[in-house]
């Protein structure tokens, strides 16, 4: 058999579902559909409220890999830009992105293509390794996000020097992003062992 036919799948949706059109637009629909289910789990945290956003945005971006990850986010936010109720309590519409949560729904895109980039060179399939992609994507996540918050408490007229805005936009948030990118982290290492035990990959031949 040829090398081609049993090239190795870089992420596991694709080593358990055969890739192809329809299931990419497939499940790409479903990552926009996770990331707002998940924005509707939130502590409403002043100025910006703490969602499983991130979690769901880590997930798909693992699974999904950087292409279609990243995709799954421009629908998301696409669909919310429409006005379609996706954001945090069921909130839609332009006036979301421009406001204080705006730069770090942005920065999913960016998290995604990262996250999924660093899994389809086999970081998801351990703990260590999956912790560290996931911190790495969080990272990018808060840079949008602070630099989003920046923006708006510009247009405020409120104080934005960086130490103001970690404490408001960074500071609250990190316990909760240890905690997401930790739960990810397990699930994807887990779910690459079952995997591995019960559905060994295929070694490639020439």
């Amino acid at each position: 058999m040829s090398s081609l036919s049993l090239r190795l799948k870089p992420t596991i949706v694709d080593r358990v579902f055969e890739r192809n059109v329809a299931s990419n637009v497939v499940f790409i629909t479903l990552g926009a559909a996770l990331t707002a289910i998940a924005a509707q789990y939130l502590v409403p945290l002043y100025p910006v409220p703490v969602t499983a956003q991130t979690l769901a945005v880590m997930l798909v971006g693992m699974s999904l890999g950087a292409v279609r990850g990243a995709l799954s986010m421009l629908l998301y936010i696409s669909l919310g830009a429409l006005g379609l109720p996706v954001f945090s309590n069921l909130s839609g519409g332009l006036d979301v992105l421009s406001g204080p949560s705006g730069g770090y729904i942005v920065g999913y895109v960016a998290s995604a293509w990262v996250v999924g980039i660093m899994a389809e060179r086999h970081w998801d399939r351990t703990f260590w390794r999956a912790i560290a992609s996931g911190a790495i994507a969080t990272l990018f996540t808060f840079a949008f996000g602070i630099l989003g918050l920046s923006l708006t408490f510009q247009r405020m007229g409120a104080d934005n020097d960086i130490g103001k805005l970690f404490e408001v936009g960074v500071a609250p948030l990190l316990v909760g992003a240890a905690i997401k990118v930790t739960i990810v982290a397990v699930v994807l290492s887990c779910a690459w062992k079952a995997l591995g035990r019960y559905r060994p990959e295929p070694s490639v031949q020439s």
